[in-house]
């Protein structure tokens, strides 16, 4: 794989991708149908999807493609691959919170090593560069004129006041229980894969998931977090979360700073 390309294209589809979202977001009315497992998908999502499927079909037609919206592609197996999630956190899409993002991501080997974050209604952009670092890049983030990149690493946590950033839409008793057994300065909420990047730049410390998600979900900001000096690990063995799964669905995780003292579940 040529890195410095896929950085290059993941960068450029991803810009794309979020204004076409924008422009969907800003209208005053847009459908919202249901999926066969009554999550919600919207035009937002579906031409979002076809972009970057596309995007990614003329530039790397050798390599697998996975992606939420094209069930057909649920059905491939493999170990390495492209995976994508045109827009991550719907629900917050629906109801104009603005925590939703756009994730790609490239899987080699069971191990997401190269992937973009990007939030267009926050204007905040993180990938792996083809060095592997992960950065934020800040500016007018104009497809054609990088801004700067700012290299992001995850904080020095202190383990007696934790920062510890949770599901918006998906928070439950058992996560709260989990959490309890920290001592925790500060809680965040937040939508999306946008939870892995915060802990990517320091802005948290952990980021516990007792709850369904898929591969498409979390690759991207698992390969943004890695890129920081970050782990994701599941929830009841503490062993690195892997990808290529059966039906691409994942156990529960802990996402976190590797100087976080984990407790059990």
């Amino acid at each position: 794989m040529d890195y410095k390309h896929l950085e290059e294209v993941m960068r450029k589809l991803a810009l794309a991708a979020g204004d076409v979202i924008m422009d969907i977001y800003g209208q005053d009315d847009f459908d919202v149908k249901s999926k066969s497992d009554d999550s919600p998908v919207t035009a937002a999502d579906e031409a979002a999807d076809a972009l970057i499927s596309k995007g990614l079909r003329e530039e790397f037609p050798d390599v697998m493609l996975v992606t939420e919206e094209q069930s057909e592609s649920h059905k491939t197996s493999g170990d390495t691959f492209l995976i994508v999630d045109p827009l991550d956190g719907t629900k917050e899409f629906i109801h104009r919170r603005g925590d939703f993002t756009v994730n790609i991501a490239l899987v080699e080997k069971g191990v997401p090593t190269r992937g973009v974050v990007y939030a267009p209604a926050k204007k905040r952009m993180f990938y792996t560069r083809a060095d592997g670092q992960t950065v934020e890049e800040t500016g007018p983030l104009h497809p054609d004129v990088v801004g700067q990149q700012n290299v992001i690493s995850v904080s020095t946590p202190d383990n007696k006041a934790l920062y510890v950033v949770a599901s918006k839409s998906h928070r439950d008793q058992a996560t709260d229980d989990y959490i309890n057994k920290y001592k925790v300065r500060d809680m965040k909420s937040a939508g999306s894969s946008l939870k892995f990047c915060l802990i990517a730049t320091g802005e948290a410390d952990i980021y516990p998931r007792v709850g369904r998600t898929m591969e498409w979900d979390t690759a991207a900001g698992h390969a943004v977090l890695t890129g920081a000096g970050g782990r994701v690990v599941r929830f009841d063995n503490h062993e690195d979360l892997v990808y290529g799964k059966e039906d691409y669905a994942n156990p529960f995780f802990i996402a976190y700073s590797p100087d976080v003292e984990l407790k059990e579940a």
